[in-house]
């Protein structure tokens, strides 16, 4: 498992957590969108990045650690 947080520029709404694999989402102050939590792998993170892309979102930063479970 990885722990990944990703900044968008823009806001997502609650309720596209579960497509966007169950990350958690937040804002931030500033006007960005902060999606948290874990996936399987690279490629998993690859995929939501991909679905983040085709919701016409732009990336401020990806973070990603190894989980050691």
């Amino acid at each position: 498992m990885e722990l990944v947080e990703i900044h968008v520029k823009g806001h997502i709404a609650d309720d596209w957590s579960d497509w966007l694999g169950g990350l958690i989402i937040a804002y931030t102050r500033d006007g960005e969108t902060v999606l948290s939590g874990s996936v399987r792998d690279q490629a998993a993170l690859r995929g939501l990045l991909d679905r983040i892309a085709d919701l016409g979102l732009q990336l401020s930063s990806v973070t990603s650690t190894r989980s050691n479970q």
